[in-house]
């Protein structure tokens, strides 16, 4: 069974989404309503976990052969996870942990066998399902059924948020709103 899944996000006035704008407008609020939300696992995009988080040593993957298959590992049991959706696994982990929570990726069956290797060697858990992109209904059923998931918070961007938006997984918006 799926978790219950809730998209938080803040948004300013004139539509900018820029990270660093966004807390200076807003203070500390985005992260005490977060906490409120009562969600003890939590699933970002790739492109926010580039720039916050990953290892920015670039990845030494010879062998780009795709797992094509699906494929789930659970490296470590938790009461909350730090979520990572990364359809080709691209990112470079320096550890099994992000924000003081066991890490765990979500990929498409693209991702490269050697990555999910790596992965492994590093205790990250994974869930790699469907073809050419994540397919999301399936993962969030595995997080709930392998994971124990059973609070989501969707923490994503446009490109996240709009994909488990079109895929009807979003039960739940927390909106803050910054006067910038």
């Amino acid at each position: 069974m799926r978790p219950y899944i809730v998209c938080h996000m803040v948004a300013s006035i004139d539509g900018r989404i820029d990270c660093a704008m966004v807390d200076q407008i807003c203070g500390d609020e985005y992260y005490t309503t977060l906490a409120e939300l009562d969600c003890p696992s939590a699933l970002e995009g790739r492109v926010t976990r580039e720039h916050y988080g990953a290892d920015p040593t670039p990845l030494a993957i010879e062998d780009h052969t795709p797992v094509g298959e699906p494929s789930v590992h659970v490296a470590r049991e938790s009461e909350g996870y730090a979520i990572v959706a990364d359809t080709k696994g691209k990112l470079n982990w320096e550890t099994g942990t992000l924000d003081h929570k066991p890490l765990l990726c979500v990929l498409s069956e693209r991702a490269p066998r050697e990555y999910l290797e790596m992965l492994r060697k590093k205790d990250i858990s994974w869930i790699a399902v469907g073809k050419e992109a994540i397919d999301l209904p399936r993962a969030m059923d595995i997080l709930g059924d392998s994971f124990g998931v059973e609070r989501l918070a969707l923490l994503g961007g446009g490109h996240i948020n709009g994909g488990f938006l079109h895929a009807g997984l979003i039960d739940e918006v927390s909106l803050l709103l910054a006067p910038g």
